[in-house]
């Protein structure tokens, strides 16, 4: 079950991802993304599925895993 859920959860980050639209909303989309890619990671989904399927460094996206308050920052500026 938690693997069908961190899939669907995988899914609603890669809409996430390709949704962001005005420089306005990068920082709201990107946060949103970052907290479904943690959920996602949390049920089960391994990082290098992470990283392919939102086109993302794996280095990034364990980062973002490890360091949400400073990959928010970095990703802002």
């Amino acid at each position: 079950m938690d693997d069908t859920l961190g899939r669907l959860l995988l899914t609603v980050a890669g809409v996430l991802h390709r949704g962001i639209a005005s420089k306005q909303a990068v920082k709201g989309w990107k946060l949103r993304r970052n907290e479904v890619l943690r959920a996602a990671h949390r049920r089960g989904v391994p990082v290098e599925v992470l990283a392919s399927r939102l086109g993302l460094t794996q280095s990034w996206v364990r980062y973002v895993i490890k360091n949400p308050k400073k990959a928010a920052i970095e990703e802002a500026a």
